[in-house]
Formats: C-alpha cells, structure tokens, sequence
C-alpha cells in the first residue's frame, strides 16, 4: 500500500477543499444579485488651508468599491451575488431621477452620500431603504429621523462625546471653544457645547473666529496669522484646551503653535474624534488600510471608511439572513442579532431608536493614534458604546 508523504497529504487536502468549494462557487455565479445602490451629491468644496493633500476626486466611492469586493469574497462561499451601481453627481437636480431609477431596478438598499435636506427629500420614497455615509447632523437622528434612514457615519454629538470623555479623564475640563462662520461650524460647536455639559466640562471662553485666511499663502502669510492667532487667543481666562470648529478646514490648522498661552488643540483639527484615520493600524486595521491604497493608490479617509462599512453592514445582513431578497436582508439590519465588524475592537450594531450604527471613536492626531473612545470607566446598562451620541432616554427620535 502506498504510503502518502505529508506534502502529498496536503496537496490531497486542498484538492479536497477545492472540490467541496467548486459547487458553493458555481452556486454564487447562478445565484440572484442583491444590487446595492451608491448616490452621491459632490458639492464644489472649498480648498482646505493647505494643498498638501487635495480632497480625493473619489472620496466615499473607492470605499463603496472595496466593499463590494469583501462582500463577494465571502459570497462565493455562501452562495451570494452582490452588485453595485453608482451614481454620482454635482447637480442637486439630478439626485431624486437617479434615485427613483434605482429604485426602479428593484434596487432598495441605497448607499447615500448626500446633504442632509437631500437626504430627507430621498427618505420620502417609502421604497428605498438608505445608509447615510456624509451627513453627521443630529436632527437626523432627532427630530428629523426617519424609520428608512440608516445612519454609518457617526452624529456631531458621537463625535464630540468622545472627544469631551478624553477630556474629562485627562482633567483637562476648562475648554476655549473658537467656532466658524460656517453651518457645520455652528453645529459642531452646539455639539460641543452640549458634550461638554453632559460630560462636566466648563467652557471658559466662546469666540468666533472672523479672520479671513486667505492671506497666509502670501510671502508674510504665516506672520499674519500668526499675529491674528495671538490676539484672537490673548486675555482668555484660563483655559487647558483649546477647541476648535473648523469643518471645511479653512483656518482650524493656524491656531496651533499660535496661541497666546501654550495649549493644545482638539476638535476638528489637532486631536481630532473620527471614524477613521490613516494612523490607525489596531485590531487588523493595518491590513484593511494596505488593501485600500493598494486598490485606490492613496490612504483611505473617514468618508471612505464609512461607505466600505455601509457595503459591509449590508453583506453581513444578506449572509446572516441566508437571502439576498432586500426585504430580508433590510429586517436582519434591523434584528438586535445583527453586529458587523469595523477595525475598531468592538461589535457594531445599530441602534433601535435612531438607526445610528454604534461604534467607537477614534482620537487622532496628525501621526498617531492618541486614543479611543468610549474612555474606561464611562459605563452603561447596556452597551458603553451608547455613551456616545444620543442615549434612549435622551433621543427625540419616535420613526422608529
């Protein structure tokens, strides 16, 4: 009899394996798709302060794509087909026709990258099912939520939540707030304004900040803001942090090294609360980040992490559910069984009252990872993820 070696026993094996595989791959190549749809408004957006790294052309959409590709590659082992069809625009005009295309097709389960007063206008179709990818607003997740709204970015409020928490441990609690003129600096300071009443926190001086940048790409630029750093900062009562509300990236990254008094800086520049960061290599993100640039030839960004765990999330629901029939898959995103997993050493799931995918938030700064929120000690009846954004107790949430 002959005796096999143990090079030839694998080689057996995995023959084996292979002929196991064949008819759950055959199977996924005959199996009905679940088409996912991906809808995105590209407003014209301002060029951040510096040109170091221009905003991506396809932000959001190369993450949509490299989830698509996870989600087939467990599909050819259960069975599952996934497609995906992309619609991106820059006129608000061309949102609502793309969406009732889709629609359409039979394709309920919309990825949407989209404004918020958009995103309300799409969530009036009672058919289309949508995962919120670029709105952090949290009238959405308040008193403008919606029962066919999903929400994977996290709201202002998650954000700075997390942020107040860090700040609460370090004992850093008096805080000098500088918000913008613009519609998210304005709700990102109400947020932060509210994170830090909830978490103890005193904001000691509210200003705005007025001085226009656009000076500091002069030959003198940087002693211009400079000396406007200095006044906008001098005679504050004392602070430990100071906390700025910069959305667009306009002037956020000139207050740093500038101010008056030595102090850090967090908020929307310097340590910054986040979904997602270049810098973050914990819990396997290493391996996902490598897999992007490979894909997109640049680092992945929040807007892109999100849109790969919006695909996700549905990919996991579709194999949970056994079915790729949308109905199915829609009611197991909504099952407290459903859980999905994110790079971030925790769970994800999404809340009952408002949709909002709980998760944890990153703290970075510009070369490492500073720290992740929910901070130890911060507890909860049932999950300390829901220490960050709005709890059951608080939601003025009632879609659902």
């Amino acid at each position: 009899m002959a005796v096999l070696r143990p090079s030839g026993r694998r080689a057996l094996l995995a023959s084996a394996l292979l002929a196991a595989a064949l008819p759950t791959v055959a199977a996924a190549e005959e199996a009905p798709a679940l088409a996912i749809g991906y809808l995105a408004l590209k407003l014209p957006r301002q060029l951040p302060s510096t040109l170091i790294e221009p905003p991506p052309q396809d932000e959001g959409l190369q993450g949509a794509r490299l989830g698509l590709k996870d989600n087939a590659t467990t599909g050819r082992f259960t069975g599952q087909r996934f497609t995906l069809e992309e619609h991106r625009t820059e006129a608000a005009e061309e949102v609502m026709p793309a969406l009732r295309d889709m629609l359409g097709k039979g394709i309920r389960l919309i990825v949407a990258d989209l404004p918020a007063d958009m995103l309300l206008q799409a969530a009036a179709e009672p058919q289309a099912v949508l995962l919120n990818v670029g709105a952090p607003d949290d009238a959405l997740r308040n008193e403008a939520c919606r029962r066919n709204l999903f929400h994977v970015l996290p709201s202002r409020a998650m954000l700075t939540d997390a942020l107040a928490q860090y700040l609460a441990v370090k004992r850093w609690r008096n805080l000098f707030l500088a918000a913008g003129p613009g519609p998210g600096d304005r709700l990102y300071a109400e947020a932060m304004r509210r994170a830090a009443k909830k978490f103890g926190l005193r904001i000691v001086a509210d200003k705005p900040w007025t001085h226009d940048p656009g000076a500091q790409r002069t030959d003198t630029g940087h002693m211009s803001i400079a000396a406007e750093a200095a006044r906008f900062t001098q005679g504050a009562p004392g602070y430990d942090i100071l906390v700025v509300a910069d959305e667009t990236d306009d002037w956020g990254e000139s207050l740093a090294w500038r101010t008056t008094d030595p102090r850090p800086v967090a908020g929307t520049q310097g340590l910054v609360p986040t979904i997602w960061s270049p810098v973050h290599e914990q819990w396997g993100a290493t391996q996902l980040q490598r897999r992007f640039r490979a894909q997109a030839g640049r680092v992945m960004t929040p807007l892109d992490q999100a849109a790969w765990l919006a695909l996700r999330a549905i990919g996991e629901a579709a194999v949970r559910s056994q079915s790729t029939e949308p109905e199915k898959v829609i009611a197991y995103l909504r099952s407290p069984a459903f859980e999905v997993a994110g790079f971030k050493g925790a769970k994800l799931s999404f809340r009952d009252w408002d949709n909002q995918l709980r998760q944890p938030i990153l703290l970075a700064g510009p070369r490492s990872l500073v720290s992740v929120s929910p901070q130890p000690g911060f507890q909860h009846r049932t999950s300390e993820l829901d220490t960050l954004g709005a709890d059951r107790p608080e939601t003025q949430c009632h879609a659902s």
